[in-house]
């Protein structure tokens, strides 16, 4: 079925119900039951029970399961630094050092706050947030600013400091294609992924200069008082910085062990599991040191943490077994001849990253995105003889870009939250911001394309 256009019925069946429901858990599903019953020439018990078999086989490979592990285990890290008092205690710590004397200082705090956190973009977002709320109001700078400030720092920053949750995922969509060289695509697509890159940068030129255009010049404080945070208790900062230092280094470590001096080369999966692991343990024994919580406390907060992070990992499953069905369909690989015969090469990136724009900005999901647009992404760069990170990039970029745009985001909710700023103010004034950054990363792919 690899030479037909029925291939391409699964991945756009997902992307309707995605854009029609809001739900990418019931998109992911469709699309991959959709693809098993093709692959069972349309036999609804054999394409039920592929689907069922199609979800076990993704706990076949142990990379699949240390990323699964990894991804829930940071909801019960991000669960105890918040519980302990850790967070709360870190923003104090920012507050006694009193480096804020003046207005340029107070953009910048939240700027460098949101790009040194890049474990967890909640985490991240949540901690810039808080520790800048009443510096911005001191200085008579909206909260507006603010939010556009951390939402352009936290989840742009995850996606090319990729020691996280969202460079695991990514890893593990890479893995089905038995590459010699992931972890090296990975890091390759780094260097490709520009708009995160421009978003970082404008954030930072937009605190450092104080210049701001669109909406933003006429922002005001519109604050939404059910989002404020109310510290209650805090505990020594050091528990907080200490395992996310631990969890950067270790992962590192364990890059550069597995991959006998080349951390390119290193087992990924491996590291980042180990490494969260450490991390919990380093964290949980400065909490037990400091007596901040009982053992059945660190046990129901850590399983918390977990729980709140089911959802995302319910994804992160289907996305693994919707990418090996499309894979065995034959999608991308319709869709890579298709567009080589019709679509001019230095189009193909521009047309990615629009694509997983859309998809990101009706869906409210990157992560989705992601699980749909790489499979196809993937063969087209192996039929075109394209950079395969640079079509991935794209990929990447554009459901950044489509994060960034779109009201239903879970990260502009969040960084709303973080920020004590109205929701729709945030939109509102930072969409300008994404249309330009999204703008000149059509340009340099074009431009990239041509050189290729």
């Amino acid at each position: 079925m690899q030479d037909s256009p029925l291939t391409l019925l699964p991945p756009v069946i997902a992307i309707i119900i995605a854009i029609w429901r809001k739900n990418a858990l019931l998109a992911l599903f469709s699309g991959m039951l959709l693809s098993f019953l093709m692959i069972a020439n349309w036999q609804p018990i054999a394409g039920i029970t592929n689907s069922a078999v199609g979800l076990i086989q993704v706990f076949s490979s142990i990379g699949n399961v240390y990323i699964v592990t990894f991804s829930l285990l940071i909801g019960a890290l991000v669960a105890l630094m918040n519980q302990s008092g850790a967070v709360n205690g870190f923003i104090a710590l920012l507050a006694r050092l009193n480096l804020v004397k003046n207005s340029r200082q107070a953009a910048i705090l939240p700027t460098v706050v949101g790009t040194s956190i890049f474990t967890d973009t909640n985490l991240s977002m949540f901690t810039a947030g808080m520790a800048s709320q009443k510096l911005f109001d001191q200085h008579n700078l909206s909260r507006a600013r603010l939010a556009y400030l951390v939402d352009s720092t936290c989840a742009p920053i995850s996606i090319l400091l990729l020691i996280n949750g969202w460079g695991a995922y990514v890893l593990g969509l890479l893995d089905g294609y038995s590459f010699d060289d992931p972890v090296g695509i990975l890091i390759g697509t780094v260097g490709y992924n520009f708009y995160a890159i421009i978003a970082v940068l404008m954030a930072y030129y937009t605190a450092f200069s104080g210049r701001v255009f669109g909406p933003m010049k006429h922002a005001q404080s519109i604050i939404n008082k059910d989002n404020t945070h109310h510290v209650e208790h805090h505990a020594p900062a050091v528990i907080m910085w200490l395992p996310l230092l631990a969890l950067l280094v270790i992962t590192l470590i364990l890059l550069w062990i597995t991959g006998d001096g080349d951390m390119r080369r290193g087992s990924g999966s491996f590291s980042v599991f180990w490494a969260i692991v450490s991390a919990l343990i380093i964290l949980v024994t400065m909490i037990k040191s400091y007596q901040l919580m009982t053992f059945n406390s660190i046990l129901n907060h850590s399983w918390t943490g977990i729980k709140h992070m089911a959802p995302a990992v319910a994804i992160l499953v289907l996305s693994f077994a919707f990418g090996d069905a499309i894979k065995e369909l034959g999608t991308g690989v319709y869709v890579s001849q298709l567009l080589n015969v019709e679509v001019p090469q230095y189009l193909l990136a521009p047309i990615l990253f629009i694509a997983a724009a859309f998809m990101a900005f009706a869906t409210g999901t990157s992560w989705g995105t992601f699980a749909i647009l790489i499979p196809i992404a993937i063969p087209i760069a192996q039929q075109t003889g394209l950079p395969i990170e640079f079509l991935v990039a794209a990929v990447l970029g554009g459901g950044i870009f489509g994060d960034h745009a779109s009201p239903i985001s879970d990260t502009t909710v969040v960084a709303s939250i973080a920020s004590g700023c109205d929701h729709f103010e945030h939109v509102k004034t930072q969409l300008p911001y994404a249309l330009v950054g999204g703008g000149m990363t059509l340009i340099i792919y074009t431009l990239i394309g041509f050189t290729f």
